[in-house]
């Protein structure tokens, strides 16, 4: 795995005959009951910030989760979770997934890297088999849910976990304001184009409570989500209020809805979460 960026030749395309890989990737995706791919039609909406703490709020109700962070060009889950080292090789000579807590693991290409500041230059084919050996190469054993944080946008990585893991379903990360509406309805249609379900739709920084006074206040607007969500008809599973400290404990890597756990943003990832764990 770590020498994937050698391997462009290798990668395996879509339409070609079952391969060892195919048959890894089929094992290695029947043991997880649930999977959702975080998706934003454009970049700066929060939407790591919501894998991680949907992540979290899933393994705090005692489920088993795994992230499989796919923004290979901004790895940022190891560092939401304070996860630091490389993965090691398994007794099964597989990767173990870096774990965060009894019930929570992740990987990232950050994990495979051993010098973090270096810029992953790889173009489509190799970023297809990447993610793919994210998969079969990866023991993730039995999981309840697997959460895939995806870059921005209706590229590469997208398209290859809607290719690679057909019963995938979709969560969309919006903010309030127009031109992130006008953005996530492209990631919507996207999903419509590959087939892929769409669970619902996430407004995130959607109010702001004033630390000094207690009003609310919306930097960002308000509603939009739900309207869009009601338009391209979907699912509105619920707005996620912005919060500074909701930042500092990203940049911390420690987990907000564990140190805050009465404010309103971690109700609100409970919220969603439970309606996740409905689908059990």
């Amino acid at each position: 795995m770590v020498e994937i960026h050698e391997n462009i030749e290798s990668a395996q395309k879509p339409g070609q005959k079952p391969s060892d890989q195919d048959r890894a990737v089929f094992e290695s995706l029947k043991q997880i009951k649930n999977k959702f791919i975080i998706m934003s039609g454009k970049g700066g909406v929060g939407k790591t910030s919501v894998s991680v703490n949907l992540a979290m709020a899933l393994a705090g109700q005692g489920y088993q989760v795994g992230i499989m962070d796919v923004d290979l060009h901004g790895p940022d889950v190891p560092r939401m979770l304070g996860l630091k080292g490389l993965l090691d090789l398994n007794a099964n000579h597989k990767l173990a997934p870096k774990r965060y807590s009894e019930n929570l693991s992740a990987v990232s290409i950050e994990s495979l890297s051993a010098g973090k500041d270096d810029a992953i230059i790889w173009r489509g084919p190799i970023k297809y088999s990447a993610i793919r050996q994210f998969i079969s190469e990866v023991d993730w054993g039995a999981l309840d849910y697997l959460i895939i944080d995806a870059p921005p946008g209706t590229g590469d990585e997208p398209l290859t976990v809607a290719q690679t893991i057909k019963d995938a379903k979709a969560i969309i990360v919006t903010t309030p304001q127009e031109v992130s509406l006008a953005d996530v309805r492209k990631s919507i249609n996207f999903c419509k184009t590959v087939k892929m379900d769409i669970f619902g739709l996430i407004e995130n920084m959607s109010g702001f409570a004033c630390p000094h006074c207690g009003k609310e206040m919306n930097l960002f607007g308000t509603g939009g989500g739900e309207k869009t969500a009601n338009a391209m008809e979907i699912n509105f599973l619920g707005r996620i209020p912005f919060d500074p400290k909701m930042v500092a404990c990203g940049d911390e890597g420690t987990c907000y809805l564990e140190t805050f756990a009465d404010a309103p943003v971690s109700q609100a990832f409970a919220s969603v979460a439970q309606k996740m764990a409905e689908l059990r």
